[in-house]
């Protein structure tokens, strides 16, 4: 599976608890970097799985942004929130 990502660092992937192989492709220009993830097994038809993710984005991760907790409507804790859509190839 790939799925598109820009200047994040990729600590731990799981699928459904299990952890998976990854690996960074080419990085393009403008499009960013694909991360290809093997799941750890075959995935069936209709099948669903969780696939976690542990990351550390960078300032220049376009793709997240922040709400302050002042932005928010308990304004108690900050929002994290991406502006961009899970892609499988």
């Amino acid at each position: 599976q790939v799925l598109d990502s820009k200047d994040v660092q990729v600590f731990k992937v799981t699928v459904n608890g299990q952890d998976a192989k990854f690996a960074f492709g080419e990085k393009h220009s403008f499009k960013g970097t694909p991360l290809e993830i093997t799941f750890p097994f075959e995935l069936r038809r209709g099948q669903e799985a969780i696939v976690e993710i542990s990351f550390e984005s960078s300032p220049k991760s376009s793709a997240l942004q922040w709400f302050t907790p002042e932005q928010t409507s308990g304004k108690k804790h900050p929002f994290l929130f991406s502006q961009c859509q899970v892609e499988w190839i």
